[in-house]
């Protein structure tokens, strides 16, 4: 269980049965404000290319994106938001999508080493224990593979860190934690030993989003911040 104030699996599946209820309003928010992060690290994804794990997948608004020549396996912690996914393949008959499955992102039903790339759109600040589910991302990716995040990390300092944190419960209610810091990201590579960041930039919306690469390792170590990342 996460510690008080943090999302809870009861409170994430309830907040994303609603949005699933909702789900062409569910596609607008998540739609076009947030399309340039899903387009980047899906392209980010087929620079390595091969088999590819979607997690949160949600209705599958990005499954259309992936190029045919790789292949995509879908998982989701929403039933719901699933079965919306699972019409859109059918619909525009998305042969590349190799399968669509209900799991929870800390108990990912796969070998290790199974995924030449993890891509996790808008998801690490969904999660109730993000360090147990990247913990399982680097466990699924073979070594020489990636690990794409695309995410709003909340602000250091400023008038935008004091709105995030008074605004947390809300949006806790919605199914995310909007105060999530970087820190909590370069201090879980450090401690798993398997990963680096290879790239760190800020995305679209008004650059509060950021695009975060890890390169899995072939031996685990202390990783060391690549020349790449940016502050």
């Amino acid at each position: 269980m996460s510690m008080t104030g943090e999302l809870s699996n009861h409170s994430v599946a309830k907040a994303y049965a609603q949005w699933a209820r909702f789900a062409p309003i569910y596609d607008l928010v998540f739609g076009p404000a947030l399309s340039q992060g899903r387009k980047d690290s899906i392209a980010a994804a087929e620079r390595v290319g091969g088999r590819i794990l979607d997690v949160g997948v949600g209705t599958g608004i990005s499954l259309k994106d992936y190029s045919s020549r790789n292949r995509i396996v879908g998982v989701d912690y929403s039933e719901p938001m699933l079965r919306k996914a699972q019409a859109r393949v059918k619909e525009h008959q998305l042969k590349h999508v190799e399968a669509l499955a209900v799991m929870d992102g800390t108990r990912l039903g796969f070998p290790d080493g199974a995924f030449d790339a993890v891509v996790a759109q808008y998801v690490i600040t969904t999660v109730p224990d993000p360090e147990g589910t990247l913990d399982e991302f680097a466990r699924v990716t073979r070594p020489g593979g990636e690990i794409i995040l695309v995410n709003h990390l909340g602000a250091e300092r400023g008038l935008r860190r004091d709105f995030e944190r008074s605004f947390a419960p809300v949006a806790r209610k919605l199914g995310w934690q909007p105060e999530f810091p970087w820190a909590r990201l370069e201090q879980w590579a450090a401690r798993n030993g398997c990963v680096r960041v290879i790239e760190r930039r800020s995305m679209p919306p008004l650059g509060h989003f950021s695009l975060i690469r890890f390169e899995r390792l072939t031996t685990a170590k202390r990783p060391q911040m690549a020349d790449a990342v940016a502050g």
